[in-house]
């Protein structure tokens, strides 16, 4: 005879019948407001020797529940893994079991019991006492099937750590690789400040702002695209090394490689140029994959990424040489580079310099080849409105950018620190964006003012840390890496 299905709102139903019930006999779980857990899944199971046959006390979600009538067995899932637990009905009061019968899968409970090992050899607590902590109204994803559908995944993360371990795992890591980059550069003497999210003025990057409205002051003010502005502020008065950690925000498209709300790193340093922040960069890097992965060796859409090695560092004109073929140092117009850029189907705009075209050249043809970890420097000043210029070489900056697996991870340069170059950069910046360029920088009065007190040589360098956290977890989607993306909202 088949059984009937039950819808799953029929399920819900009996769930919240069993909590009424619950409640009219006294034991409202949602009463209790704390639990003494003296240990966890993992550092059970780990240290066995140590625990057998002493009582030990943890909490979590029950995960599978197998009744064989007068005892079952339960996984129970903590912060650092599962274990299993053996209710008997003579450990316990009769009252007890019954009410322990009822419990399902999903329901937060507290074991409290003696560690033992199964006939099979699991490590399992023989319960001496249950308590329901919080009941669970709906129902988890099937265990085998999981959740796989990745929209119900991002827009219901608590959902996703709870079924699938490896996301909480990821979670785990960028919470380590965030820890150990904060030592790395507290052991170099750099300290940790913060500066305001919410700016008078747009600058710091090229990105378009978001806009919000500060009632009192009754004026428009952006969400920083970057703290650069800032923290180069700092410098000029007379903190040598500074680093921040903190979101930024550009209103701009989403894809796996963005998000409009990210995680970035930035610091500066007095007395230092780009080549000592691409020290710092490929230290940093390799300090943190060998604390977070144990080697120097990463291993991203199956490729082999050699962290170990010393990083590549070659011109963006060499690469463009390489890869496209056109040597930018024999180009000496403007008019000559745009008809070489329609030749290669390149998209010219009216406002473009002959560094712009370039750059385009680089972004379709050498972009996507930097797999292993490549220093791209020496770029062109049109698209480098903060970087100090080659002595040698006026057009070009003091710039890098760092590429793993085609994608940019970081950009630094010897900041530039010439008042006076810097206002008729930003004056370019300016007439950018009076022609429609929303992603060009403001003029920054205050900035040029602290410029002209004086700003010492510095370098400075930002660092994406969720690409970075992406690359270390072998995450295809920037939103696997973020506890919650940006989503289009669901109408209701």
């Amino acid at each position: 005879m088949e059984t009937p299905e039950v819808s799953l709102n029929e399920f819900e139903k009996i769930r919240r019948e069993k909590l009424e019930n619950l409640r009219e006999s006294g034991h409202d779980p949602f009463n209790v407001t704390k639990y003494e857990v003296t240990n966890n899944s993992q550092n059970i199971i780990d240290n066995f020797e140590q625990y057998e046959g002493k009582e030990v006390s943890i909490a979590g979600r029950i995960m599978t529940k197998r009744d064989m009538g007068k005892a079952s067995f339960i996984h129970v899932q903590d912060t650092t893994g599962q274990i299993q637990s053996y209710v008997r009905k003579d450990e316990l009061t009769e009252e007890i079991f019954a009410e322990f019968k009822k419990y399902d899968i999903g329901d937060i409970v507290g074991i409290k019991g003696i560690v033992f090992k199964t006939q099979k050899g699991e490590v399992s607590i023989r319960a001496n006492q249950v308590l329901l902590l919080s009941k669970s109204l709906k129902i988890l994803p099937e265990k085998y099937h999981g959740l796989k559908d990745t929209e119900v995944r991002y827009r219901q993360r608590y959902l996703d750590l709870i079924v699938n371990p490896e996301v909480k795992d990821t979670f785990l890591k960028r919470s380590l690789i965030i820890r150990e980059m904060r030592r790395y550069l507290d052991d170099l003497g750099f300290i940790e400040v913060e500066t305001p999210i919410l700016h008078s003025i747009a600058g710091g990057a090229a990105a378009r702002p978001f806009i919000t409205h500060h009632n009192t002051l009754d004026m428009d003010m952006y969400l920083r695209i970057a703290p650069e502005l800032k923290l180069k502020r700092l410098i000029v008065g007379g903190f040598d090394k500074v680093y921040e950690i903190g979101r930024v925000f550009r209103n701009e498209g989403m894809s796996i490689r963005h998000n409009p709300e990210f995680t970035m790193i930035e610091l500066y340093q007095a007395y230092a140029d780009y080549e000592d922040m691409m020290d710092i960069t490929e230290g940093i890097i390799k300090y943190v994959t060998k604390k977070v992965l144990g080697k120097g060796i990463v291993e991203y859409n199956d490729v082999e990424i050699n962290i170990e090695k010393p990083f590549e560092r070659i011109s963006m004109i060499d690469l463009v040489k390489k890869y496209a073929g056109v040597d930018f140092k024999q180009i000496e117009t403007l008019e000559e580079a745009t008809r070489l850029a329609k030749e290669h189907h390149l998209e010219v705009q009216k406002h473009h310099k002959k560094g712009d075209i370039l750059n385009l050249f680089f972004e379709k043809y050498a972009e996507d080849k930097l797999i292993q970890p490549t220093f791209v420097i020496d770029y062109p000043v049109e698209i480098s409105p903060l970087s100090k210029r080659k002595k040698d070489e006026p057009d070009y900056t003091e710039r890098f950018e760092l590429f793993i697996v085609g994608r940019e991870h970081a950009n630094a340069f010897s900041e530039l620190n010439d008042p006076i170059d810097q206002r008729e950069r930003f004056k370019r910046q300016e007439e950018l964006r009076k022609a429609g360029d929303d992603e060009a920088c403001e003029i920054d009065e205050d900035f040029l003012t602290a410029l002209e007190y004086g700003l010492p040589p510095t370098g400075g360098m930002g660092l994406g840390i969720d690409r970075l956290v992406m690359l270390l977890t072998n995450a295809a989607s920037i939103r696997d890496v973020l506890f919650f993306p940006t989503m289009k909202s669901v109408q209701e």
